[in-house]
């Protein structure tokens, strides 16, 4: 183990968040430098326990006893290979994942647990600050061409896998720049793109091939590419949106959150100049509770808004597991992330009934109701209508699945009964070459089973084209969903 008694003897501490004020005037991420010597401190709390829970929280199985004690004893190098050996990009999970790995350590039954997280994003950084992160480029070509339609973080898994293990792949992506919800869905505070700039600066040099502004099933035939490849990874996420169709919701100032949030990132990045959506000077309010909604919440105080409220149908979640959520289960709490920390107001159990418009057919206000749960059915309680002034409103409802049109209609793949495409145990769907990973199989999931999905898929690919088994592939059999 670590240290035998760093868990006794260190307390639980993570980097500050750079203060309020000053980290509204710019798009970078929040946290301040964390000092190595504390960082090392912390891996040390690590317990190597004899069945170590973190493991079955990471859909990975990250080793992180085994790096938690390298960095404890300043073997940072050797900790960098542990983590590449099941992860991909540290980077992305190390900044964007909720941590069910630390709500199953052991030692969070009754303490703190091990700030798994931020040794995970700090052994990363070292190991590109110190140029260990190189290119893996494969010693022999099987001669066999894979596509993959989709830059998030289940193809980008998928085809670094695919590469390293010699096929020609080829990611097509309908945006201009690779990286997908990474790249146009995540504000910079939460990920700056320089981490994801420098991990496909990797994949290309490894001889990954990305082609932008190709959207596959409306500009580029599926024919054309199935029968130029010799398999096909379908990987375009779980796109749909989830609508509030009730009455006022052609109103103007009415908007997905993805409408929101892609060109707030491109005048982050200097892209664009302005954002067609700002909340510059307006009452915004946000309609779901999840992390996107968060998202529009920093977004919205970053552009200038009057006011930022998120609204949730759900009551407010404990602030401590309750008996529905047992260790080592990932619990719902009440979270305050860094965007609910720089203000705004949050209300649960409320259900909007209405947009309400101005004349010139603007939205103007929500008419709101507190809702109360009886039998699963969220019923209004009279006497508790209101007004609620609102100039814009962001939809952050979550999403219903992948997008049918173009690619799914034209590829005529079957689907489950949740709307995703069907697969098998090989990650393969109802077509002989053409397998399906991440949120377009899963239903809309976190960034580390998107990883390990693109990881296990791709251990499926090779074994389709090339017979053998030495690709890993993360997911046991019985996580996989089976068409």
């Amino acid at each position: 183990m670590a240290d035998p008694k760093g868990f006794l003897t260190t307390t639980r501490e993570e980097p500050k968040r750079r203060p309020v004020d000053l980290r509204l005037m710019d798009w970078r991420e929040v946290y301040e430098d964390f000092a190595t010597t504390r960082l090392e401190k912390q891996a040390g709390r690590c317990m190597d326990c004899g069945i170590p829970f973190c493991h079955q929280g990471c859909p990975l199985g990250n080793l992180i006893p085994e790096w938690n004690t390298l960095v404890w004893r300043e073997d940072w190098q050797d900790a960098i290979e542990r983590l590449h050996a099941t992860n991909n990009f540290p980077e992305f999970t190390g900044t964007l994942c909720p941590a069910p790995c630390e709500t199953a350590c052991v030692l969070g039954i009754n303490d703190d647990a091990v700030t798994i997280k931020r040794v995970e994003i700090s052994i990363v950084d070292r190991a590109f600050a110190e140029g260990w992160v190189q290119p893996q480029v494969p010693l022999a070509r099987t001669g066999k061409k894979v596509a993959v339609v989709g830059s998030g973080p289940s193809g980008l898994a998928a085809a670094q896998q695919l590469t390293r293990a010699g096929h020609s792949v080829v990611v097509y992506e309908r945006a201009d720049k690779i990286g997908g919800l990474l790249r146009y869905g995540i504000p910079e505070f939460k990920m700056e793109k320089f981490r994801l700039d420098r991990r496909i600066e990797q994949m290309r040099a490894e001889g990954t091939e990305f082609r932008t502004s190709a959207h596959v099933g409306v500009d580029l035939s599926t024919t054309d590419l199935r029968e130029n490849h010799d398999a096909v990874v379908l990987a375009g996420g779980a796109t749909a949106w989830r609508d509030l169709p009730i009455d006022g919701r052609e109103l103007d100032g009415i908007h997905q959150a993805m409408e929101f949030l892609p060109p707030a990132n491109r005048v982050a990045s200097g892209e664009l100049e302005a954002s067609p959506y700002s909340a510059a000077g307006l009452d915004v309010v946000v309609i779901g509770g999840g992390d996107t909604g968060a998202d529009c919440v920093g977004t919205s105080h970053r552009q200038g808004a009057k006011s930022v409220t998120q609204l949730e149908i759900m009551p407010q979640p404990p602030e401590t597991r309750s008996a529905a959520h047992p260790w080592p289960t990932y619990p719902m709490l009440y979270r305050v992330t860094s965007a609910h920390e720089e203000g705004g107001e949050r209300l649960y159990s409320v259900n909007t009934q209405e947009f309400l418009g101005d004349e010139q057919g603007r939205v103007r206000a929500l008419s709101l109701v507190e809702v109360r749960n009886e039998d699963g059915r969220f019923v209004p309680v009279p006497g508790t209508e209101r007004e609620l002034p609102a100039q814009l409103v962001l939809l952050a409802m979550g999403f219903v699945g992948p997008e049918r049109e173009g690619l799914l209609t034209e590829l005529g793949v079957d689907l489950d009964q949740r709307g995703n495409v069907a697969r098998d145990r090989e990650f393969r769907t109802s077509l002989d070459n053409v397998f399906v990973a991440g949120d377009m199989g899963r239903g809309q999931s976190l960034i580390v089973w998107a990883i390990a999905e693109g990881r296990s898929c791709a251990a499926g690919v090779d074994a389709y084209l090339t017979g053998r088994s030495v690709l890993p592939a993360p997911i046991a059999p019985t996580d996989r969903p089976i068409s």
